[in-house]
């Protein structure tokens, strides 16, 4: 056995990946597995550039996107450990002109129906609760008014935010779970409470301790050579070049840092951030958060124990959210046989656009790090498929 593992097994992993880059639908793809902090399974397949024949190898920088979530929430509780504010502190408080906030009623463009919201809390942006959502999503009124406003766009997160008070909310704050900015105005309400830049902030309090070398917001100059380039998925099941890595913005310090989908990372520095999570909050000596911090935070948030799918929110990407509820910043199974897929209660996970994916198992004490770098992450139901190709693995 290996850390728990069934050698015979852990092979399949790798077999099924391959045949994903075999068969045109993925360019590269790297995955890690661990059981309490020590590696047991590796894999790196295909390339991390097509145009140029770079080989997809174990230390490329990759755009995190969605996962930066978790780590900008990291950082904002961080701050919360030091009493610079409560987790039910209306969001107001710290944002000028968020005390004016309405809500969607009906109607769109000048016809536009709304009525005054409720007080949105930091709980509620942590948990996605908030009301906020995402311009891509759909065409709603409020989407709509999200690129008209081109919110998230570029600027300042401090730009965002004013845009954002102009908007109405989607639904009033707490009453249903809807993917979108929430953990942006997270990352603003970090450098308000901090007096820094969140890119500072989180090199400060997560990456540098936990040794992330190559994870931040921008790639840094010396590991250029070793990022990644991004894909975007062209029907029937191949893909075309979305982002040039020699070109891509993230190559420089930009000035929005999107607390939720900014950043960009390697493999095993992501590995170092769950493997803290896993710690409650410690690795190596170094602490991050306090034990009951992590604790509360991986527990479902979402009123009445409820899941993701009763909050109005069935599906996301390709996975189903039955059984599925939220936390600070992650999500959290509350019932494997409901979602349909080997779990356990208490795992806690979030992935990215370009479908990358983790997950933290604290009963099995297994960490999942996929690594690709292919938009969306619909495409393709892998992150299930490796839940059930890790978990038949396990001794």
């Amino acid at each position: 056995m290996s850390h728990g593992f069934l050698p015979d097994r852990l092979p399949r992993i790798a077999r099924h990946i391959d045949s994903y880059v075999e068969a045109g639908k993925l360019p590269g793809a790297l995955c890690l597995v661990s059981r309490s902090g020590e590696e047991a399974f590796f894999h790196a397949a295909g390339l991390a550039d097509m145009e140029r024949g770079i080989p997809m190898r174990r230390d490329a920088v990759v755009r995190l996107y969605s996962m930066t979530k978790p780590v900008v929430s990291v950082a904002l509780l961080a701050l919360y450990e030091e009493g610079r504010f409560q987790l039910d502190d209306p969001v107001a408080n710290a944002i000028p002109g968020w005390d004016a906030l309405q809500v969607f009623e009906g109607g769109d463009g000048e016809r536009l129906l709304t009525r005054p919201a409720a007080p949105m809390t930091i709980k509620h942006l942590l948990t996605h609760t908030s009301g906020l959502t995402y311009g891509f999503l759909s065409e709603h009124p409020v989407e709509t008014m999200y690129r008209a406003a081109q919110v998230p766009g570029g600027g300042t997160l401090r730009d965002m935010v004013e845009k954002l008070g102009r908007i109405p909310l989607k639904f009033q704050p707490g009453t249903r779970w809807n993917y979108g900015v929430s953990t942006d105005v997270c990352g603003h309400l970090a450098e308000r409470f901090s007096g820094a830049p969140l890119d500072e902030l989180v090199a400060e309090r997560i990456t540098r301790p936990l040794g992330m070398e190559d994870s931040g917001f921008h790639v840094r100059e010396q590991a250029a050579e070793r990022f990644a380039a991004c894909y975007r998925h062209k029907a029937p099941a191949g893909y075309e070049l979305q982002d040039d890595a020699a070109t891509s913005r993230y190559l420089r310090r930009p000035t929005f840092f999107s607390g939720g989908g900014g950043m960009v990372g390697t493999l095993d520095d992501y590995h170092r951030f769950a493997r803290m999570l896993l710690g409650k909050g410690e690795l190596e000596g170094r602490r991050v958060l306090g034990r009951k911090t992590v604790e509360y935070m991986t527990t479902n948030h979402l009123l009445g124990n409820r899941d993701l799918a009763a909050m109005g929110q069935p599906v996301f990407s390709e996975t189903s959210y039955d059984g599925i509820g939220f936390g600070l910043g992650v999500s959290v199974v509350i019932d494997p046989a409901a979602a349909n897929v080997l779990d356990s209660p208490g795992e806690f996970a979030w992935g990215g656009a370009a479908s990358t994916y983790f997950w933290v198992d604290p009963r099995e004490e297994v960490i999942v790090v996929f690594l690709t770098q292919l938009l969306p992450s619909s495409t393709y139901p892998i992150r299930r498929e490796l839940k059930t190709l890790v978990y038949q693995a396990l001794a």
